[in-house]
């Protein structure tokens, strides 16, 4: 049976669906980025508020910008935009709920005054953001706004219709100022250290460059929080979609599968109120700095370590990397030696304990995320979540060969041939340039870290580039798995 309002109640028996009135529910929140972790994570927080009878006025308007996004559309169209999230335990135990808390979803490139006015509206007072790494369009080593960027010196155009993230949102908040009515709080959701600071900076960039009054009256007026989240999500397949139907006779075009395990820590800064968040499990701080290096250091950089390595052993599924015993010590011992002296002290978190729960997450088998998943947009996860460990290490005198041997693995991936001869499906908006430097490495050891645009100065530093070329040699020499014996030894 198709899942839409019509049918909810006919699933009501096998799976838990919502049991509040949605045709009460407003949308205070105009979302950007409606893919899997959306879906599993804020999307799942607040239909836990509805469920509780809160938050009646924050249901959420789901926006798509890419042309990619029509599928999205098409799909919450048809089904009211319900959707199924299953959470998938290690014993093969599912927990599944219909979602109700997206009640709209606009599509930009066909209607952007649609989304403009949406924003625009009194009733919006949130605008948040999974728009990935790279939707922020700033450099990760200069951390300069990319200007040259085609779509975004389009929406800098006089006149021009937005058909960018920044000029959807910024334009919303010039009608906002020019009413005579407050900004709507831009929260992103984003693996990004300092992910409020990063979009606080970008957002009034661009703004700038179209006015710097609106520019000035967004840093005055407006809110940009930080803040942490965290649940593996990987990508929906046709088997999810196949094994719902089997479980529940259940038709959703689009579930999200998941891992049990969900985090959310944010800085309590708002210009037009919030959810009550803390009220479903969420934790609302003043400082979310130790909480995100935690993540960031241990948890995606952990999955850096791993996919790369992983995928040149010839394993394709994470839980079947992180089961390996050999891996599992190689994770274990980055955590310890290199990611956790660069960390804060984290406030109510047992260190030693979240990271024995990382190696237990990545290893769940039900999840079944793929190696390549993690591996791809390297350019953009590397030096946000992996080289911050490095050049502190290397500031302090601290330890950085495992850290240095991940890179190492990445520019062997990026070769684009595995251990097998077998062609690597690169995916990186870098690949046109990486890849050509890659595969230079065997006659120059350094020509990928010579790329100054992803790796800035470390190339100038002796200890990084000697720790490189030995790993990297030993990847050529002797293959990923022997290369991890030896780092272990």
């Amino acid at each position: 049976m198709k899942l839409n309002s019509h049918t909810l109640a006919d699933f009501i028996e096998d799976v838990e669906v919502p049991t509040y009135d949605r045709s009460e529910v407003t949308a205070g929140i105009v979302h950007f980025g409606v893919g899997g972790f959306h879906r599993a994570h804020q999307a799942m927080y607040v239909d836990r508020l509805l469920q509780r009878g809160e938050a009646s006025e924050w249901g959420i308007c789901g926006v798509g910008v890419l042309p990619g996004d029509r599928k999205m559309r098409e799909v919450m169209e048809a089904q009211n935009c319900l959707y199924t999230l299953a959470l998938k335990h290690p014993d093969g135990a599912w927990d599944t709920r219909v979602i109700g808390s997206i009640i709209e979803y606009l599509f930009a490139p066909e209607d952007a005054d649609a989304v403009i006015e949406k924003m625009a509206a009194e009733s919006t007072k949130i605008v948040s953001l999974t728009i990935t790494e790279g939707g922020y369009n700033f450099s990760a080593t200069t951390g300069e706004f990319d200007t040259e960027n085609p779509a975004i010196a389009a929406d800098l155009e006089p006149d021009a219709t937005p058909s960018t993230t920044f000029g959807l949102v910024v334009e919303a908040l010039a009608r906002r100022k020019d009413r005579g009515m407050k900004p709507f709080t831009i929260m992103s959701c984003d693996n990004i250290e300092g992910n409020g600071h990063i979009a606080e900076s970008t957002f009034t960039t661009f703004a700038r460059l179209k006015d710097p009054a609106l520019a000035k009256w967004i840093t005055t007026e407006g809110a940009f929080p930080n803040s942490m989240v965290d649940r593996i999500t990987p990508v929906t397949t046709p088997e999810v979609i196949q094994e719902l139907s089997d479980r529940y006779a259940l038709d959703d075009q689009w579930p999200v599968a998941g891992e049990p395990f969900t985090q959310w820590v944010f800085e309590d800064k708002f210009t037009l109120g919030r959810p009550a968040f803390e009220h479903v499990g969420v934790q609302v701080v003043d400082d979310v700095t130790p909480y995100e290096l935690m993540k960031l250091r241990l948890l995606n950089a952990s999955h850096q370590a791993l996919c790369y390595f992983g995928y040149l052993s010839g394993y394709r599924l994470v839980h079947e990397v992180a089961q390996d015993s050999l891996f599992a010590e190689f994770l274990l011992a980055y955590m310890d030696d290199e990611a956790t002296p660069t960390l804060q002290a984290v406030p109510g978190i047992d260190l030693d304990e979240y990271k024995k729960t990382l190696i237990e997450r990545f290893s769940n088998p039900e999840i079944r995320d793929t190696v390549a998943r993690l591996c791809a947009e390297s350019s953009d996860r590397i030096p946000k979540w992996l080289l911050p460990v490095i050049r502190t290490n290397l500031d302090t005198g601290g330890p950085i060969t495992l850290a240095t041997a991940v890179v190492a693995s990445w520019a062997r991936y990026a070769e684009g041939i595995d251990e097998q001869g077998q062609p690597i499906d690169i995916i990186d908006q870098l690949k046109d340039s990486l890849v050509p430097l890659a595969l230079e490495q065997k006659d120059d050891p350094t020509a990928f870290i010579a790329n100054r645009a992803v790796f800035g100065d470390l190339i100038d530093n002796e200890r990084f580039v000697a720790e490189y070329t030995k790993a990297l040699a030993s990847l050529h020499e002797n293959g990923a798995r022997a290369t991890l014996e030896g780092l272990r030894n």
